[in-house]
């Protein structure tokens, strides 16, 4: 089937699509800044640049979109123009995301994940119990963390 806009069009559009500073990631940043928690964004030296970095809490978070990480929820679908495409390259990104999940652990950082449709869609949770989970685990112990939709 043949793109129904512009080689042109096509690529002003994908072009627009951000890998950092996304919605759902500036939503949990303002919450757990106003919480008082302190943090580093997209460091480039440790596996997969993590949304957010904790020193001092030895943990990081992501903000995944459910679309690009494959997630099982009401928000992702394959798209039916070229679905073998999109099937390897969410199935890429999911072994990728693994992979650095497995290297963070291994240097000693635990990991937590919110995923877009816990803050956004119709199963999304309560803005405030989100950011309130997050900050309950970062001031735990625990290894690892995730957050989805209802």
């Amino acid at each position: 089937m043949a793109d129904v806009v512009s080689p042109e069009v096509r690529s002003r559009m994908m072009a627009g699509i951000r890998g950092a500073h996304t919605n759902p990631e500036m939503l949990l940043r303002r919450g757990l800044f106003a919480k008082g928690f302190r943090y580093r964004l997209h460091a480039k030296g440790l596996p997969g640049k993590p949304d957010m970095v904790f020193p001092r809490y030895n943990a990081v978070l992501f903000a995944h979109g459910c679309f690009w990480h494959g997630h099982d929820c009401n928000l992702f679908k394959i798209p039916s123009t070229r679905p073998e495409f999109w099937k390897a390259k969410i199935a890429r990104n999911r072994e990728v995301d693994a992979r650095n999940e497995a290297a963070l652990r291994e240097a000693g950082w635990r990991c937590g994940v919110v995923w877009e449709c816990a803050l956004k869609g119709r199963t999304r949770l309560s803005y405030p119990a989100v950011v309130s989970q997050c900050s309950s685990w970062l001031r735990s112990r625990k290894d690892c963390l995730e957050i989805r939709g209802a």
